[in-house]
């Protein structure tokens, strides 16, 4: 049996979709075939790497994707949205049967010294690790 797929949309897979693509894995184990694309791709951040690897999180093997290129054609069950231009602009995905949005602050938008844009980049990712964990208490399964 094929393992839901779960897509995690933002705009640019820079950071937000990336972490949350992580901490899936780590928490549901093998439940999910675990994705994240943007309505472009940019690349991964720098400081998305680095506060990942803080986390005990290597992003190794994750890229930055756009939904245009790989995801219109592959049914997703999942589909969360972590900002709300991903939500207003995400054109109709085949097979989603379950839609959510985690409205999460853009970090690389963060304007500040570098020390401020790291706390940022450290506050959404703690941010996007508990909705990740509290999503999957949802679903009766906890983390793996």
């Amino acid at each position: 049996m094929d393992k839901p797929k779960v897509l995690f949309l933002c705009t640019h897979n820079s950071a937000r979709s990336q972490m949350a693509e992580a901490f899936l894995r780590k928490y549901a184990g093998e439940r999910f075939e675990v994705h994240s694309a943007g309505l472009e791709s940019r690349g991964i951040h720098p400081l998305t790497m680095q506060v990942m690897e803080e986390a005990g999180l290597s992003l190794e093997g994750q890229r930055s994707k756009s939904l245009q290129d790989h995801f219109m054609k592959v049914p997703i069950r999942y589909l969360i949205t972590v900002c709300g231009s991903a939500d207003k602009m995400c054109p109709t995905l085949p097979g989603v049967s379950n839609r959510m949005h985690w409205p999460l602050e853009d970090p690389s938008a963060f304007l500040g010294s570098d020390e401020e844009k790291l706390a940022k980049f450290r506050e959404v990712r703690d941010q996007i690790e508990a909705r990740v964990v509290a999503w999957l208490e949802e679903m009766g399964g906890g983390a793996a």
